[in-house]
């Protein structure tokens, strides 16, 4: 078990959309949240994303005991936070998923309880995809599990394919959610939702650092698109190979699965970096000499030229990326864009 000493306390249960539906099983412990103290940098986040290749079991609680076990291969790298794959609760069981009855959660723990002891005892999150239900009807939702083993809230995917559909599924709610950790904001698209750019840009909007994407299918290149595009990280967690995780540049920071790492893959990721917009007159790149003679290796300027961005990065504790944005006087790449919105607007068109 990883120590419980506080790299930052989080004691309130926070999440924006639909967190709290009442689906919070009863019995798990209520002490305070503590995030793992290591030395590493306070918005480094230890992920862990898992792979189910391998695992075939004859029903739901053996499936839960194998996933289980998969998830201890990665606790000497103390992970923040786990990802599973879509459904795998119910997708890995032989001979076809036992019906929606069956395999959701229904608010008592039937499904999650093995997972929030998990967390509580190993003080780290997880997203959790399975089957919910609610007054009557049927989810395939991410469950978030916080560190005292505490429902969170749950997405709810919203694009359901036709076999969904016609299973009995319910789509989740427009209005995407996004949760606020310990460590920074994240949000959730599952599989189908890849096909759609509304909820990916959503959660960019909301403020989202980092998206994470439990799938059937590893999305190949769009994933890494995603990431670009809305400039957060996408985890994504695949059932049999090809889990990966995709810095804010659309490049794989870590990709792997059967063979070469069966269980899944690890990365430490930064959230205290804001990406910058370098084009034009009076481009904000002709203040990075002077930031780098003022903090020098304490933080990173790491400039993609095609793009005309560049990642400003914290690498140290006591620097905050928010204090050299204000110092400077210079905008992100999100508030460039915004400020054009809404000067368009003001002149109507």
């Amino acid at each position: 078990m990883m120590s419980h000493l506080s790299r930052r306390n989080f004691v309130k249960r926070a999440s924006v959309g639909l967190a709290g539906v009442g689906l919070m099983p009863q019995g798990i412990g209520q002490e305070q949240v503590h995030a793992p103290q290591t030395g590493r940098h306070p918005r480094h986040v230890n992920i862990a994303t898992l792979t189910m290749g391998g695992i075939s079991r004859e029903t739901i609680e053996q499936v839960v005991a194998a996933a289980l076990k998969r998830m201890e291969i990665a606790l000497p790298m103390s992970p923040d936070i786990y990802c599973l794959p879509e459904v795998f609760h119910a997708a890995a069981v032989k001979g076809g998923r036992p019906p929606l009855p069956v395999s959701a959660e229904d608010g008592s723990g039937n499904i999650i309880a093995p997972f929030q002891a998990f967390a509580k005892a190993n003080n780290c999150y997880i997203v959790c995809p399975i089957y919910t239900t609610a007054d009557g009807k049927y989810y395939n939702a991410a469950v978030l599990i916080d560190r005292r083993g505490e429902y969170l809230g749950e997405y709810r995917k919203v694009r359901l394919t036709e076999g969904e559909l016609r299973k009995g599924l319910t789509p989740g709610p427009s209005d995407i959610p996004v949760f606020d950790t310990d460590f920074g904001r994240i949000g959730v698209q599952i599989c189908f939702d890849i096909e759609w750019p509304d909820g990916w840009n959503q959660l960019g909007e909301k403020g989202a650092e980092i998206v994470f994407f439990p799938s059937a299918f590893s999305g190949g290149k769009r994933i890494r698109a995603k990431a670009l595009d809305n400039k957060y990280y996408v985890v994504s967690s695949i059932r049999d190979t090809c889990s990966r995780i995709c810095d804010v540049t659309g490049e794989l920071a870590v990709s792997g699965g059967h063979p070469s790492n069966e269980w899944g893959v690890f990365a430490s990721v930064n959230l205290e970096r804001a990406v910058l917009h370098t084009h034009g007159a009076g481009t904000v790149a002709v203040k990075f000499p002077e930031i780098r003679k003022k903090y020098g290796t304490k933080i990173a300027l790491h400039t993609m030229g095609e793009e005309h961005y560049t990642i400003l990065e914290s690498l140290t504790p006591e620097v905050k990326v928010a204090d050299i944005l204000r110092e400077f006087e210079m905008r992100t790449h999100a508030d460039h864009l915004r400020i054009a919105e809404e000067l368009a607007a003001s002149l109507g068109f």
